[in-house]
């Protein structure tokens, strides 16, 4: 299965996945994605996944991952299970779909892909909509953590200067000039960084850029798709977008830092760049 499918092919295929709507938005939106779940409509036979309750609760940092055991936990009761192929999909088009995509793959739940374009796209290829709360099938999910694909705070600082760093937060943000959204955070970004905004590689209705297009962005950033890579944000969720465009040009050594600018901007012993 694709990392990325279409809406034309989830279509095709929905009975045989497990759609799930992963919408989440800033705290400062004040939108409430389960309720717009149940009453504006998801595709049909989808679940709910909520980003910041299937989370790490033991830590004040936003939506880290949560435990092995808590993810079987919450994927049980959502009726997905080990041998379930996965569709991941937001109301914006491509924005937090890409951090559950990449959580399932966390837990070693390798048959997930993200919906090109999310429920826009759906929409627009005529898809029907579902009221109500999800229907929930009985499942099982057995979760083990892959390790080789999530980084820590440790682990990032002494990767400094050694492995490519992505900070997918906007460009002000990056080089210090514009405060972060969240209170306490200090501006800047981590040294050696590089940016590439998350927008940069998506179109103007949120779908994927091509693979040319894409191709040519990383290499003027000056990417090395087949050496290790880091990809970092503001809170871990634009982050797994630059990890889903990495994965779909082929590279494969790629980890994502899950505590991201929320953690690393709150430290007194991270060290921090500003400016381009």
């Amino acid at each position: 299965m694709s990392d990325i499918v279409s809406a034309e092919w989830l279509k095709s295929n929905l009975s045989r996945v497990r759609a799930v709507d992963a919408s989440w938005y800033m705290p400062d939106d004040k939108r409430d994605t389960r309720k717009e779940f149940e009453e504006a409509g998801h595709i049909p036979g989808a679940v709910f996944f909520d980003i910041d309750g299937v989370a790490d609760h033991g830590t004040d940092l936003p939506h880290m991952l949560p435990s092995p055991e808590l993810f079987a936990r919450e994927a049980s009761a959502m009726g997905i299970g080990n041998d379930d192929m996965v569709v991941v999909y937001d109301t914006m088009g491509i924005f937090s779909a890409p951090r559950v995509w990449w959580t399932f793959k966390a837990f070693g739940h390798g048959n997930a892909a993200v919906l090109d374009g999310g429920l826009p796209a759906w929409k627009a290829v005529g898809g029907a909509l579902e009221k109500g709360p999800a229907k929930i099938k009985p499942a099982h999910f057995t979760a083990r953590l892959v390790q080789t694909i999530v980084r820590d705070f440790q682990q990032v600082k002494s990767a400094l200067g050694q492995t490519q760093l992505l900070d997918a937060r906007s460009a002000p943000r990056f080089e210090g000039s514009e405060a972060e959204p969240r209170p306490g955070l200090k501006s800047g970004h981590m040294p050696g960084a590089t940016n590439l905004p998350w927008r940069a590689v998506l179109t103007s209705d949120l779908r994927l850029k091509d693979d040319q297009s894409l191709q040519k962005l990383f290499a003027e950033k000056g990417i090395d798709l087949r050496a290790p890579i880091i990809t970092s944000c503001g809170s871990g969720i634009s982050a797994a977008i630059l990890t889903l465009a990495a994965e779909k040009l082929g590279a494969r050594q790629l980890a994502l830092y899950d505590g991201s600018w929320a953690e690393w901007g709150g430290r007194g012993d991270a060290p921090i760049a500003t400016g381009p």
